[in-house]
C-alpha cells in the first residue's frame, strides 16, 4: 500500500501528477529513488521541469455531442507547436474525454481515464516528446434542451471558438450567431444580463462626461436624461449581443435578426488562445549577452 506522504513526497521532487506518481511508486514498489527514474524514463519528471514556463499559444476546440456541447483551451508555448500533429490529436482526445466524463474543473478533467492513462499523463508525455510545456487551461461544458440548437464556430483553425444556444431547430441562424460571438467578442446576450454594477459604473461615466460638457449646461433635466440614456446604451451595445450590428447585415441589430427569426439567444461560450495570459516579453539583445558574457 503506498501512503499519501509518499506519493506527496515524489511529487515535491518531480512536479508530476498525483496518479503519476503514486503509479510510480507501485511499479517500483515504493522506492522513491527507483520512482524518480521510473518517471524519468517514462518523459513524465522532464516534463515537470518546463512546469514554469508560460505556455499562451495553442488552440481552443469546440465537440457538440447530442445535448452537451464542450469549449476548451489546451495550450503550448509557440504557435509552431500548436500546428503539431501530435498536438491536434491531444485536443481531440481531451475535448471528447472531457466531453464524456464531464467533469466539474480542471483538475478533475486530468484525472480522466483514457485507453494511454489520465489525461494529465497524456499532457505530461506530450510536453516530453514535443519539448514544449502543453497545458490544459480550461473548458466549459454547455447543455441545451430538446427544443433548442447549438450554433459552433471555430476560426482560424481554433484560434478562437465560440457555442451558442438558441430557441427552436435553425441550425443555420444558430451559427450566424456563433459567428457574431466569435468575431464581436460580445460579453453578455442582452442588458438585462449584464450585472447591475457594471451598468452603474458606466452610467456614472457617462454622466460625468455630460457634467463636464459646457455644451450641456443649460439644457433642461429631462433632455439631459435622455442624452445620459442615449449615450449610455451606445457604450453598452457593444458588450450586448442583441445590441450589436449583425456581421451579415450591418442595417440589423442581432435582436432584429434574431426576432425575423421568430427565436432567442439562451447561452453563449466564446474562448480565445491566451486571453488574460501574461506572456513574458524576451529581451533578445539581454538574452544574447547573457550567453555570451554569462551575465
Amino acid at each position: 500500500m503506498i501512503s499519501a506522504s509518499l506519493v506527496k513526497e515524489l511529487r515535491e521532487k518531480t512536479g508530476a501528477g498525483m496518479m503519476d506518481c503514486k503509479k510510480a511508486l507501485e511499479a517500483v514498489d515504493g522506492n522513491v529513488e527507483a520512482a524518480i527514474d521510473w518517471l524519468r524514463e517514462k518523459g513524465i519528471a522532464k516534463a515537470a521541469k518546463k512546469s514554469d514556463r508560460i505556455a499562451a499559444e495553442g488552440l481552443t476546440k469546440v465537440v457538440v455531442s447530442g445535448n452537451v456541447a464542450i469549449v476548451v483551451e489546451l495550450n503550448s508555448e509557440t504557435d509552431f507547436v500548436a500546428k503539431n500533429e501530435q498536438f491536434l490529436t491531444l485536443l481531440d482526445v481531451v475535448a471528447n474525454t472531457i466531453l464524456d466524463g464531464q467533469p466539474s474543473d480542471v483538475e478533475a478533467a486530468l484525472a480522466l481515464t483514457t485507453e494511454k492513462g489520465t489525461l494529465e499523463t497524456l499532457i505530461a508525455e506530450a510536453t516530453a516528446t514535443i519539448g514544449e510545456k502543453i497545458s490544459l487551461r480550461r473548458f466549459e461544458l454547455v447543455s441545451k434542451q430538446d427544443d433548442e440548437v447549438f450554433g459552433s464556430y471555430m476560426h482560424n483553425g481554433g484560434r478562437i471558438s465560440a457555442v451558442a444556444v438558441l430557441n427552436g431547430e435553425n441550425a443555420e441562424v444558430a451559427k450566424d450567431v456563433a459567428m457574431q460571438v466569435a468575431s464581436m467578442q460580445p460579453a453578455y446576450i442582452s442588458r438585462n444580463h449584464m450585472p447591475a454594477d457594471i451598468v452603474e459604473k458606466e452610467r456614472g461615466i457617462q454622466l460625468e462626461i455630460i457634467k463636464n460638457d459646457e455644451a450641456m449646461a443649460n439644457k433642461p433635466e429631462k433632455v439631459l436624461a435622455g442624452i445620459l440614456e442615449g449615450r449610455l446604451s451606445k457604450s453598452l451595445q457593444d458588450m450586448c449581443l442583441v445590441d450589436q450590428l449583425f456581421f451579415k447585415n450591418p442595417d440589423l441589430k442581432v435582436g432584429q435578426y434574431l426576432k425575423q427569426a421568430n427565436t432567442e439567444t439562451v447561452a453563449f461560450v466564446r474562448y480565445a488562445v491566451g486571453e488574460g495570459i501574461e506572456k513574458k516579453a524576451d529581451n533578445f539583445v539581454e538574452e544574447v549577452m547573457s550567453q555570451a558574457f554569462g551575465k
